[in-house]
């Protein structure tokens, strides 16, 4: 019995996973720069697609190609019904915001922010404690991705470990700080918080894109 195939496209007339040679063909066939590859499954080609094409395209990146496939036969493949979170900081201005989405999908769930004068660490922090509120609030009882190993330490000893001072620019930030500590110790969860694996898996689907 043949197998089926799951075809990315990342440069084509649409970009996406599809489930037909024939789907693919007809976005990528006379497209100038078109790149594409199949996958055995959905999940791989989800990554695939979410990671980019410089990992699988082109025989300078076989090696690459080779070590991505090594890390997610250590570590699998990420759970799909899953709320991954993220934040972001912007250098320049020290403006920070967070949200979540739907691992699977992309479905944005919540967003915070802007906040004046925050840092990166504070903000991941922030996301997955949300996340976790927004589960109970919701009864699911799914888990939970960051790519922040320090937000995730916070979080499990419930407390945080930052130079940032209050002040006046970010009273409202500090002020999420405390409610998220309180929620921590007054609340008991049963989801896991998971490590994103980013050089396994691609960015994080929460990622705001702007590396």
């Amino acid at each position: 019995m043949k197998k089926s195939k799951f075809y990315v496209v990342w440069v084509g007339r649409k970009t996406g996973v599809f489930k037909t040679w024939d789907e693919c063909k007809e976005l990528v066939n006379d497209f100038s720069g078109a790149k594409y590859k199949s996958f055995l499954t959905q999940s791989e080609a989800n990554i695939a697609l979410n990671s980019g094409y410089k990992l699988y395209w082109g025989v300078k990146n076989k090696e690459k190609k080779l070590n991505v496939d090594e890390l997610i036969k250590k570590v699998g493949l990420p759970i799909e019904n899953s709320i991954s979170v993220d934040g972001a900081c912007d250098t320049s201005t020290m403006k920070v915001e967070y949200q979540g989405v739907t691992t699977k999908g992309k479905k944005l769930l919540f967003h915070q922010g802007p906040f004046e004068d925050g840092s990166n660490n504070i903000v991941e922090f922030l996301a997955i404690v949300h996340a976790l509120s927004y589960c109970k609030k919701h009864n699911l009882n799914v888990p939970i991705y960051s790519d922040s190993k320090i937000a995730i330490g916070w979080v499990k000893t419930v407390q945080i470990n930052t130079s940032r001072e209050k002040n006046k620019e970010n009273e409202n930030l500090f002020d999420l700080i405390d409610r998220a500590i309180k929620w921590l110790k007054e609340n008991k969860y049963k989801n896991k918080i998971l490590k994103w694996e980013t050089r396994a898996w691609g960015e994080n689907p929460a990622d705001f894109g702007r590396k």
